[in-house]
């Protein structure tokens, strides 16, 4: 400060009517100071003539005389504050588009500091300075910068809105208590400022908890999509595992199976090489041996064409796999990209409304902060309240199941599975039933014999089943026959030889049976020991059974469906092999049954 303040303080170069620095100081006779044209405006509006701070009345207006000591020091006063204000004002900064201006400032608006709602005018860091040195000015309620300061004052009465009428909801004058607002409750709109700072508070805490629910929701999210992802690389690893299993063992199938065929091939070549040698030897016995070499020339093209479907079969099954391989990842990768953009969505729609909710946060904490009572106030109603959001209560988001992803697709190679194997036993079908033969039934070669009573009539034997052979047998080769069994509650066939049918017959393999039948209480069994139900789809209206007496294999099928019922394989086949029928009705007695082969068809009682 200049030199002038170490003799004066600042409050002496101010003139109490201005309160500004002395402009022309005057002395009057009770000694205070005023500024000459602030005094004689003063004398000129009043009726009396009396000193404004000391409120001596004086009759008749005095003279008044320049105080030049007090001139002088004002002079040097406001060049002091010329210079700090030049200074201060280099130093602060030019309010900008948006900022409120000092009202005092000439020249470039710095930006204000302060706000006074009872001089209704914005101050910069310097034009401040009285309000906060000046006794009188100290008093006035200073607050953060605000614009259109000229809102505060009632538009009825052109007084300052300092009461808050709670009826209406709205800041009012102290003449509207008189007038529109008699009668309301009214209060002091610093009570009402305090009130709804509390609540503001309140909402600010509560804002605060959405903000961190919704970031919980947030990370939940983000950990589920993280958990899907673990999920999804772990079963995209676990499938192509499962399909890599399922590749090798087609492969190692298709190997075993391509080795077999040719093993047997090989045995054929050398059955029918060793056949030759014999022929070449026993001319006298070619006819005989030349049929066995046409049946073996005929087993080499039959086990060509079983390894040249099997392949197919096998090469079907290996790119059945890779698809479903392939359709297996890009499904759990569709699903994955499905999750994280369904997550991305929430988690986009989740930072909005956290980037509002912290917005609104931080509105309320500056209006609760802020000192103008009349700004809270009105504001109030807009803040007080949390920007409208989603019930994140009912979002639910999971990590997706991929167990049925893989299950399906297994499903599907069963499927494909089930259609080669469909494909190879109905060609499979038609090259056994090209080895169809007539079979015609011995009556002679019934077992047991029927009874006959004394007087030669054949007694009713209701609870004893018998059974039947064919006529002609088979020593080597292949044969196949059919049977229509859906009119039989009670059916068995299959090959057995004739020095079997004697004394008590037991279905076994063990016996040099190889049957299916067909049970009173349903299903089928074959007579393996012990005796097997077989777990079939459907009931088969019609029955295909096919020998080959080299391989010992008896084979039975489901002729409208060409599906494989069962198979004996590696059976000891060493006597003659014929037919073997055993029908009976519910009461298990022996009927007269049709026989079926194509169109061929006998009848027998």
């Amino acid at each position: 400060m200049s030199a002038a303040s170490c003799l004066l303080t600042e409050d002496q170069f101010l003139c109490s009517i201005c309160l500004d620095v002395f402009t022309d100081p005057v002395a009057l006779p009770c000694g205070h100071n005023f500024c000459n044209k602030c005094i004689t405006e003063h004398w000129d509006v009043n009726v009396q003539c009396q000193c404004p701070i000391c409120k001596r009345l004086y009759n008749t207006r005095p003279e008044l005389h320049v105080n030049t000591f007090i001139s002088e020091m004002a002079a040097q006063f406001r060049q002091s504050v010329q210079q700090e204000t030049s200074s201060s004002s280099s130093e602060q900064q030019a309010a900008k588009p948006g900022e409120v201006p000092c009202d005092v400032c000439t020249g470039t608006k710095l930006k204000a500091l302060k706000s006074c709602l009872v001089c209704l005018a914005s101050f910069c860091e310097t034009h401040l300075e009285p309000h906060l040195t000046v006794s009188g000015l100290k008093r006035h309620q200073l607050i953060d910068p605000v614009e259109n300061l000229e809102d505060r004052m009632c538009t009825n009465h052109d007084k300052l809105l300092e009461l808050f009428c709670k009826t209406d909801q709205m800041c009012v004058c102290m003449l509207c208590t008189y007038s529109d607002h008699k009668s309301h409750d009214v209060v002091p709109l610093k009570e009402e400022y305090e009130g709804k700072k509390a609540e503001l508070k309140e909402t600010e805490a509560e804002i605060q908890q959405m903000i961190q629910k919704r970031r919980l929701k947030l990370q939940e999210i983000k950990r589920s999509v993280e958990l899907s992802k673990e999920r999804a690389d772990r079963e995209t690893a676990e499938g192509v595992q499962v399909f890599t299993a399922l590749k090798e063992s087609v492969e190692r199938g298709q190997a075993e199976f391509i080795r077999t065929i040719k093993e047997k091939q090989r045995t054929r070549e050398k059955q029918a090489e060793d056949f030759i040698n014999e022929l070449e030897q026993e001319i006298s016995e070619l006819k005989k041996r030349s049929s066995e070499v046409e049946q073996l020339s005929l087993s080499e093209d039959h086990l060509h064409l079983i390894q040249t479907e099997g392949v197919q079969v096998f090469t079907a099954l290996k790119e059945s796999v890779e698809r479903g391989q392939a359709e297996f990842i890009r499904t759990i990768k569709e699903k994955q990209r499905t999750t994280e953009k369904q997550a991305e969505d929430f988690i986009k729609e989740l930072e909005q409304e956290i980037s509002e909710l912290k917005k609104r946060s931080s509105e309320v904490e500056q209006l609760s902060l802020s000192e103008d009572h009349l700004h809270l106030i009105q504001s109030f109603s807009s803040l007080n309240t949390a920007p409208p959001t989603k019930d994140w209560r009912e979002v639910s988001f999971c990590p997706p199941s991929y167990e049925l992803i893989l299950r399906r697709s297994v499903i599907q190679l069963e499927q494909t599975l089930s259609k080669q194997m469909k494909k190879f036993f109905e060609a499979q079908l038609k090259r056994v039933q090209q080895y169809a033969v007539d079979v015609i039934l011995d009556p002679d070669i019934v077992h047991p014999k029927p009874t006959q009573s004394n007087d030669k009539q054949q007694v009713n034997e209701r609870h004893v089943c018998r059974c039947v052979l064919s006529k002609q047998g088979f020593t080597s080769g292949r044969f196949y026959f059919e049977v229509q069994v859906s009119r039989w509650s009670m059916l068995t066939l299959g090959v057995t030889t004739e020095s079997n049918m004697k004394g008590r017959i037991t279905l076994s393999t063990n016996n040099g049976f190889w049957t299916l039948s067909l049970k009173q209480q349903g299903g089928y069994h074959v007579s393996t020991d012990p005796s097997a139900l077989l777990p079939l789809k459907s009931q088969p209206e019609k029955v295909g059974v096919f020998v080959d007496y080299e391989e010992g294999l008896v084979s039975f099928y489901d002729v409208d469906t060409a599906a494989l019922i069962y198979s004996f394989a590696g059976c000891p086949f060493r006597d003659e092999l014929h037919p073997f029928f055993s029908p009976c009705d519910n009461d298990n007695r022996f009927r007269s049954f049709w026989f079926n082969w194509n169109r061929h068809s006998l009848y027998l009682r």
